[in-house]
C-alpha cells in the first residue's frame, strides 16, 4: 500500500470579518471541496473537524458539528486541536486512518469566527495556564512575541524594518488575484513603515489580522483515487507534527522563559553530538521530519506556504524550511527570488498578510493553495511548473506542522 494519500478535492470560504457562525463558513468550504472532488457527501466515511475554542461547545466538537450541518450520513467523526497547527493535525488524523485501512474517504474541515482585536485567552482565572499568565502578568499579546522574534532577527542577521516591509509588499502583490483573500490591495514600503507601530519594530501592516474563514480538504487512499478515475492526483507525502526537544532555548508563545541550556541541557546536547545528530531548533525540526518522511529535500521544493503571523516570521520560516541558509533570507527577498517567477516563491496565496488568521482553518488553507498550485489552477498567481510544495506553521504549547505535497 502506498504511504501517500490522495487529495481529491479542496475548497474554501473567503476570509473576511462577518461575525457569522463558524459552521456556515465550514459548510461552504466542505461543499466546495466535495464538488472539486466530484464525490457525493454520502461517500465520505470520516469527518475530522478542526476545533475552534472561541465558539462554544459546537466548536469543541467541530467534527460532529460539521457532520450534522452537512446531514448525518453515518460517518465516523473526530476533532483535533493544536492551536495554529490544528488544521494539519486534523489532516494527519484523517491520513493515519486511511493509511491504516480504517477509512477510505475523509473530509477535513477547519473554520473560525474570531473576535475583534488580538486573540486572547478565554474568560476566567487559570493560574496554571501559561497562556492566561502571559496576559495577566506581562500583558504579552501575540504581537509582542512577534516583535521579539523580529528584534532577534535584526540583531543576529542584520534585518531592517525595510526588509520586513518588503515581505508585506510581496505578499500583498501575490494576494491581488486570490478571490479568497480578505485584503486585496497593493501596498508600498512607505505604506508599511508609515503605518502605526504596534510593537517595535513591527508596524500595523507587518502583523496579520484576525479573520473569519474556512477551508476543507477531501483525501482518500490512492487506490480509491484510481477507482474513481483520478490517475495523477496531488499526493500528501508527509505530515509533520513533531514537538520540541529539550533544551528548547528559543522563546515560544505562550511561555515567558526558555529551558536552561546549562547542566542537563549541556549533557543532552553532548549526547546528541556523540551520536552525530545535528542540533536543530524546534521550527527546523518540524520541516526536517517532513522531508525525512517523504524522502524529499529542500532543493526539490517548488513553492512554500508559511505562517507569516508577522513579516519577520516569514524570513525565519524560509531558513527553517531549508530554502536558504541562516541569515540569507533577506538577500533572497531583495533579489525577488521569493516572488512568483523567482527561484522559490513563498506565499503565492498572499499568506496571512492578505488573509488574516482563522486558526483551525489556516493550515488547511495552505494545503488548498499548494494543491491548486500543483494542479496549475492558481489563476493569476500560478507558480509555473510547480511539482512539490511545502507548508509550515507553529501553534502554542509546542505544536507545529509541515505538510509536503507533490504531483
Amino acid at each position: 500500500m502506498s504511504a501517500d494519500v490522495a487529495v481529491l478535492g479542496v475548497g474554501m470560504h473567503p476570509w473576511g470579518k462577518w461575525g457569522r457562525p463558524f459552521t456556515e463558513y465550514g459548510v461552504v468550504a466542505a461543499r466546495a471541496a466535495l464538488d472539486d472532488a466530484g464525490i457525493d457527501w454520502r461517500d465520505v466515511d470520516l469527518v475530522v473537524g478542526g476545533e475552534t475554542v472561541r465558539n462554544g461547545y459546537a466548536g469543541y466538537v467541530a467534527g460532529a458539528t460539521f457532520a450534522q450541518a452537512l446531514g448525518w450520513n453515518g460517518a465516523r467523526v473526530a476533532t483535533s486541536y493544536a492551536a495554529c497547527a490544528t488544521g494539519a493535525q486534523a489532516l494527519d488524523t484523517a491520513r493515519a486512518r486511511i493509511l491504516a485501512g480504517l477509512s477510505e474517504v475523509a473530509l477535513v474541515v477547519g473554520a473560525d469566527t474570531t473576535p475583534k482585536g488580538f486573540l486572547a485567552p478565554n474568560a476566567g482565572e487559570r493560574w496554571d495556564d501559561p497562556d492566561w499568565l502571559r496576559f495577566r502578568l506581562l500583558g504579552m499579546t501575540n504581537p509582542a512575541y512577534f516583535a521579539l522574534y523580529a528584534r532577534r532577527r535584526m540583531d543576529l542577521h542584520g534585518a531592517t524594518p525595510e526588509d520586513f516591509a518588503l515581505v508585506k509588499v510581496k505578499n500583498a502583490s501575490h494576494g491581488l488575484a486570490n478571490p479568497n483573500a480578505r485584503y486585496r490591495k497593493k501596498v508600498s514600503v512607505e505604506d508599511v513603515l508609515g503605518s502605526a507601530v504596534v510593537s517595535d519594530p513591527l508596524h500595523l501592516l507587518d502583523i496579520c489580522a484576525t479573520s473569519d474563514g474556512a477551508a476543507a480538504v477531501v483525501v482518500s487512499s490512492t487506490e480509491y483515487a484510481r477507482k474513481i478515475g483520478l490517475e495523477e492526483p496531488v499526493r500528501i507525502n508527509a505530515v509533520s507534527t513533531v514537538t520540541p526537544t529539550f533544551p528548547n532555548a528559543i522563546l515560544d508563545m505562550p511561555n515567558i522563559s526558555t529551558d536552561s541550556t546549562q547542566e542537563a541541557g549541556t549533557e543532552v546536547r553532548a549526547e546528541r553530538a556523540s551520536k552525530g545528530e545535528p542540533e536543530r531548533t524546534f521550527k527546523e525540526s518540524i520541516a526536517h521530519a517532513a522531508y525525512e518522511e517523504a524522502g524529499i529535500t529542500p532543493e526539490d521544493v517548488s513553492v512554500a506556504e508559511v505562517y507569516d503571523l508577522s513579516t519577520a516570521l516569514e524570513l525565519d520560516w524560509m531558513e527553517d524550511l531549508g530554502l536558504c541558509g541562516r541569515g540569507e533570507a533577506e538577500a533572497l527577498l531583495r533579489a525577488g527570488d521569493t516572488t512568483i517567477g523567482g527561484r522559490i516563491p513563498v506565499n503565492p496565496s498572499g499568506g496571512l498578510a492578505c488573509f488574516g488568521e482563522a486558526v483551525p482553518a489556516q493550515a488547511l488553507a495552505q494545503v488548498c493553495e499548494v494543491t491548486w498550485q500543483l494542479r496549475g489552477q492558481a489563476t493569476g498567481r500560478q507558480v509555473e511548473g510547480a511539482k512539490v510544495g511545502i507548508t509550515a506553521n507553529q501553534g502554542l504549547f509546542g505544536h507545529g506542522s509541515s505538510v509536503l505535497l507533490s504531483r
